[in-house]
């Protein structure tokens, strides 16, 4: 059994991989929740969203995120009320949304949600969310934007999506990660997989809500020779997102180094694309055993190509 620890965009797409080349009935991913928010009354799940669509062969491979051939016709109906549109949502993801929230206020857990939604979307990946307790990324920000002065501590989304990540951090929180428990099966299938998979998801505020909740952290450590986590970071650079600035303004190198020296205490191997070859000393310095391939998913073949080496590299 393999386990993939995932975010948003960069899993899904190492996960499109992963079951190019393994049964993906024998593939676990656990998702991170960090990004959850409440939107319009709805409860909306972004990473688990992403991952799902991609599963389903629905996402929208222009943006990373939402469905292929989208419409929007609730939003723009919402916009000439006058209401919220910065958080964008499409009328088919909106059904999701609308599913999930109402399951929720009838009692159901969002692993159960969640597992239902894969499941009539067709998806064999058991798809599970860290927790199904509230913790949601909290960003202080450096500077004063019209959400407040500078110190000020917004919701990951309103720094992610409505300032588009342009402003300085200096701080993250995982409010709730204290009291969360991992969803049901998760530390089972941490303890129970052959190779555990980190995706090129942002180490602070993809993985790092993954590991705040409690048991998660040590069950990865007592697994540390299994782990093997892909760098999100290439050439200095993330291929989307943030995680670069991120890591900088909150003290870690942005390079393949800064990634190992985060995940040293709890990933055995760390696999970096080509363009960081002359780190791979370095890496190791930092204690993870690495592995130079090709990292950038920009093709299916690529994906799968790399999906091979990340499951080879354990051995």
């Amino acid at each position: 059994m393999l386990v993939a620890l995932c975010g948003g965009v960069g899993a899904a797409r190492m996960l499109s991989g992963l079951v190019r080349v393994v049964p993906p009935d024998t593939i676990t991913a656990i998702v991170n929740v960090g990004d959850d928010m409440e939107m319009h009354g709805l409860h909306i799940s972004p990473d688990i969203d992403t991952v799902t669509y991609t599963l389903a062969g629905m996402d929208n491979q222009e943006t990373g995120w939402g469905v292929a051939g989208e419409t929007w016709t609730v939003m723009g109906e919402l916009a000439r009320l006058g209401g919220e549109d910065w958080f964008r949502l499409g009328d088919r993801d909106l059904a999701t949304h609308l599913y999930r929230t109402g399951s929720l206020r009838s009692g159901a857990t969002l692993s159960a949600v969640t597992d239902e939604l894969r499941r009539r979307r067709g998806i064999a990946v058991n798809l599970l969310p860290a927790t199904d307790d509230p913790v949601r990324t909290r960003v202080t920000l450096a500077e004063a934007t019209g959400l407040g002065p500078a110190g000020t501590e917004v919701a990951f989304q309103d720094y992610f999506v409505r300032l588009r990540h342009e402003v300085a951090v200096a701080g993250l929180r995982f409010d709730g990660a204290e009291k969360a428990r991992p969803a049901p099966g998760v530390l089972e299938a941490l303890a129970a997989a052959d190779t555990i998979v980190v995706c090129p998801s942002n180490p602070l505020v993809s993985i790092g809500p993954l590991l705040a909740v409690p048991g998660v952290r040590d069950a990865l450590v007592g697994r540390r020779p299994d782990v093997v986590a892909v760098s999100p970071i290439v050439a200095g650079a993330a291929l989307k997102g943030p995680a670069d600035r991120l890591m900088a303004e909150l003290g870690t190198e942005p390079s393949v180094v800064g990634v190992a020296r985060l995940y040293a205490p709890w990933v055995g191997t760390l696999v970096i694309d080509e363009a960081d070859a002359g780190h791979a000393m370095s890496v190791e310095a930092e204690g993870p055993r690495c592995i130079v391939a090709p990292t950038v998913m920009g093709t299916p073949d690529a994906a799968a190509a790399l999906a091979g080496t990340v499951i080879d590299a354990r051995g």
